[in-house]
């Protein structure tokens, strides 16, 4: 074996397999040495071969890079990066532990995996997580293409791969139960409720063991790697099943119609602070990967975890972009939601950027062009960019949308106003920007916060299973709990929180935005009141799948919902209105309990909506109720020639079935009052007649 052939190249980065063999290339400007170590089992104590870096040869610039002749896929490697432990300086280099590929596309975890060892000083090959050599082109994707559904059919799922269906009573086989495999087996029940997207919370490969003691990261925002899908989520044996297991599932999904969206952690690492493991980037170049603090021995934290990846530094940067690229083009993904995505905006020194590189670098890929972007955008040290997020093709979670419309429903005072622009598309926060109406995404829960049966059942959290002593999850929740703290069988307090369930979802999936539901909502799915089940990989966390029965009436009515949304004419979004042309263009109009007579005060908790759509021969008449009476609302009087021309579409006040009708279904509605329920949503519409 001769010194040329085992150079090496320098790109790309990672592990790259050929017929030959594998090339590994690794950045890290303050290293002194490399090691590239192979393993044989994932618990092995030492490694079954060891080939050093030539510092000479086998680096160029702050690259090292080497071939191995013979590696193949499914090989286990580790790195050993050698250089000076001087955390006062930034440095954290550390010989004994075995550590991840920063761009390594699969890895595997041991049974006795110990983030204590590699939190602590001495050897931990034996429990580290090790890399594994992937052939990504070995896969058939039988002509699987990324499907990019236009943003105005786009209605989003947001769901736990695992808790989907680790439920016992999930009908899903044992073992593939909270995988991947088992995702797939419940694609019809997906295509049935109608939605058109999924987002995935985090399926990067995390440390579950960064929770707690005693309990176990659920969620997953702990990454570790971000291009190794995570290992658990695989029903399959062996380092590469993970890989073709999500394919299998991305490939499922797209055939049913049904993007894939991931959720996915640019902001920080599970290394965590100065006190927590080094697994891999703190071991390979600290100074590059993460945002120290003045003092250098401590880190940033905007993300509220102990430490921030320094997106401002290119190297970083790009390793992002590479990424989304690989997650675009070999596992055929969407689209991507990024949590606190804001701290992307900061500088290596924490200061906000005009125009932040990396952002930017995303935005403009042409790679990426066609991809979904959609960004939480605030960070957890207080940066807040609802409205003003950078960009040409991002869009927002809407904060401000479920604060206000949870707001309106609870009948908090001064809350009419909000309520009435966030159901138009928010054109205070998004008129300015010439862009298409869908950049909110409008949502009234997410995994981060009740759900939405909790939403109506409690006021305050009940996070004592955290072992916080309650004092994790937020305290804003903006909710009401219908008169009785938790579950009850007082069947009074039972309707109207199924009516305010129902008020939710009419909101969220008629207003102007792209809709968001989380998952179980549709079924009235309770996590006993725990606002951050971050760390519950039980019951409190699992869709419990006998609610389907309970809580038919609600799955139907959000079911039903979404249909007659996606039932539109095509001609509107094939021209991208911005959401200003769009409300411009709308024949719509503020009333009151009188036509023409909308009332804006502090005290007023009831609104109602006029909307003539030529285009479909149609008009709604949209009632808002969230006063604690029944209220009755005047009618526009139409030139249709019909003595009842309105029809009613909606009625949270009445028992299912009569609470949502399939379309032309819909029951004529007599004369020109309707009298609204109290806490109560209605729709009516009326066919225009041509003239």
């Amino acid at each position: 074996m001769t010194a040329s052939a085992l150079k090496g190249r320098s790109a790309p980065l990672g592990a790259t397999f050929s017929p030959s063999g594998t090339n590994f290339s690794l950045y890290s400007r303050e290293a002194v040495g490399v090691d590239l170590l192979f393993f044989d089992h994932d618990d092995a104590a030492r490694p079954s071969r060891v080939t050093p870096f030539d510092p000479v040869t086998n680096r160029t610039s702050h690259y090292w890079h080497i071939f191995v002749p013979g590696i193949a896929a499914g090989q286990l490697y580790a790195y050993r990066v050698y250089g000076p432990f001087h955390p006062a300086n930034g440095f954290r280099f550390d010989p004994e532990k075995a550590l991840l590929d920063p761009y390594g596309k699969a890895l595997v975890t041991p049974k006795n995996y110990s983030r204590q060892a590699a939190s602590t000083k001495g050897n931990n090959f034996a429990s580290a997580m090790k890399s594994v050599v992937v052939d990504p082109r070995s896969y058939d994707w039988e002509g699987d293409t990324t499907l990019q559904t236009p943003s105005t059919r786009t209605i989003i799922y947001e769901l736990h791969v695992k808790g989907f269906t680790r439920h016992p009573n999930s009908e899903v086989a044992e073992n593939l139960r909270g995988t991947f495999r088992g995702l797939i087996e419940k694609i019809p029940y997906l295509q049935h409720l109608g939605i058109t997207a999924v987002e995935l919370l985090p399926v990067f490969a995390f440390d579950a063991q960064d929770c707690p003691p005693g309990l176990v990261n659920y969620w997953g925002y702990a990454p570790v790697s971000f291009f190794s899908p995570h290992p658990a989520y695989s029903s399959r044996g062996g380092p590469l099943g993970p890989v073709d297991e999500f394919r299998d599932m991305v490939k499922a999904l797209h055939r049913a119609g049904i993007e894939v969206i991931l959720d996915v952690v640019f902001n920080h690492t599970a290394e965590n602070n100065e006190k927590g493991p080094t697994l891999s980037f703190r071991g390979i170049d600290n100074a590059a990967y993460y945002v120290l603090d003045q003092d250098p021995s401590r880190y940033a934290d905007f993300s509220g975890t102990g430490n921030v990846l320094n997106a401002d530094n290119p190297v970083v940067r790009r390793m992002i972009v590479h990424s989304l690229r690989y997650w675009v083009q070999e596992m055929h993904v969407d689209g991507f939601r990024f949590d606190l995505a804001s701290i992307l905006a900061r500088d290596s020194s924490g200061n906000v950027l005009a125009n932040p590189p990396v952002l930017w670098d995303i935005d403009s890929d042409p790679t990426l062009s066609g991809t979904k972007f959609i960004a939480e955008a605030w960070d957890a040290a207080g940066l807040y960019q609802v409205g003003t997020f950078v960009g040409d093709s991002w869009r927002e979670w809407n904060g401000k949308f479920r604060d206000d419309m949870r707001n309106f429903f609870r009948a908090q005072k001064d809350s009419v106003c909000s309520f009435a622009d966030r159901y138009i598309g928010s054109p205070d926060l998004y008129g300015h920007k010439q862009r298409e109406a869908e950049q909110s995404i409008n949502f009234i829960t997410c995994h981060d916060g009740f759900t939405l049966n909790d939403l109506v059942t409690y006021e305050k959290k009940h996070n004592e299973a955290n072992l916080e002593q309650n004092r994790d999850g937020t305290d804003d929740n903006r909710a009401w709990n219908c008169g009785i703290e938790g579950p009850t069988d007082d069947p009074d307090i039972e309707k109207v929180r199924n009516r305010q369930v129902k008020n939710f979802l009419t909101a969220t999936l008629l207003s102007i935005g792209m809709p968001m539901v989380s998952m179980g909502d549709e079924v009235r799915l309770t996590q006993q009141g725990n606002n951050n089940a971050y760390c519950q990989d039980n019951e409190i966390s699992w869709y419990d799948w006998s609610l389907l029965k309970k809580h038919g009436d609600v799955h139907r009515f959000l079911r039903l919902l979404i249909g007659q949304r996606l039932v539109r004419d095509l001609a509107p979004e094939m021209q991208r209105l911005t959401l200003v042309e769009l409300l411009r263009q709308a024949q719509k109009e503020w009333h009151g309990v009188k036509l023409h007579q909308p009332d804006w005060g502090p005290d007023s908790h009831s609104l109602a909506f006029s909307l003539d759509l030529p285009r479909e021969n149609l008009h709604y008449f949209n009632i808002f109720n969230a006063y604690w009476e029944p209220l009755d609302f005047e009618l526009p009087r139409l030139n249709s020639g019909e003595y009842d021309p309105w029809r009613r579409w909606i009625d949270t006040s009445l028992d299912s079935p009569h609470d949502i009708s399939a379309w032309h279904s819909a029951t004529s509605v007599p004369g020109y009052v309707y009298r609204a329920g109290p806490r109560s949503v209605v729709i009516l519409w009326a066919q225009i007649t041509p003239r």
